[in-house]
């Protein structure tokens, strides 16, 4: 497994090119920006693209998902519960962000419990609701991409539309600390972290 982080968009947003090493099929999580610097990556790296997957559907994570896909016709993945925000540059919030307005209709509606194969990788669908209604986290061998549900010493912001901060409490303790304390937490901004420093250590599941 090869994970490049490539900060992207106008708020730095971590998307990662999530590859399988023995087949060189590569899933693009989160495209949020530089879709440039995300195709040369591709291609300067001989990889097979399969598809894109976003943790949520907010502006700040999607803004090179239509360059992107008209580049190589590979499809989006979203959760059910965000397929409207999706839609709607309004709901999404991309038409009030300095790069385009972005409405697209997701190819595939995820839900919890999805296995979605990538070469010799399983990715694992974890619906983790709290940020927005339809916030996934990806488990794939030991690394969680936990998009805007889980950062380092922090958790995603919950006063935009479907967030809730009990929920997002309630996903991250019993679907994300369930894990083993070595896993490491790969979240859409700022730095990597562990399962078990963020479950010993994150002021907002210590309360």
């Amino acid at each position: 497994m090869i994970i490049e982080r490539i900060p992207a968009g106008i708020y730095a947003t971590n998307c990662y090119v999530l590859t399988c090493e023995d087949t060189k099929k590569t899933a693009i999580v989160d495209p949020a920006g530089n879709a440039d610097e995300i195709l040369e990556y591709i291609k300067k790296n001989n990889l097979e693209a399969s598809f894109m997957i976003l943790t949520h559907a907010h502006g700040d994570h999607i803004g090179a998902v239509c360059e992107i896909k008209e580049e190589l016709n590979i499809p989006v993945f979203v959760h059910k519960e965000d397929r409207g925000m999706l839609n709607d540059a309004n709901r999404n919030l991309s038409s009030l962000m300095s790069g385009p307005s972005i409405a697209i209709v997701a190819d595939k509606l995820l839900e919890d419990g999805h296995i979605l194969n990538l070469g010799n990788l399983k990715l694992h669908i974890i619906h983790t609701p709290g940020h927005t209604r339809g916030g996934i986290c990806i488990k794939v061998e030991d690394v969680l991409f936990t998009g805007d549900t889980l950062f380092a010493n922090s958790i995603g912001r919950t006063d935009l539309e479907g967030g809730s901060f009990d929920q997002i409490i309630d996903s991250i303790k019993k679907k994300i600390l369930t894990y083993e304390d070595p896993i490491k937490v790969l979240p859409g901004h700022g730095p990597a972290s562990e399962i078990g420093i963020e479950r010993a250590k994150n002021p907002f599941l210590n309360r």
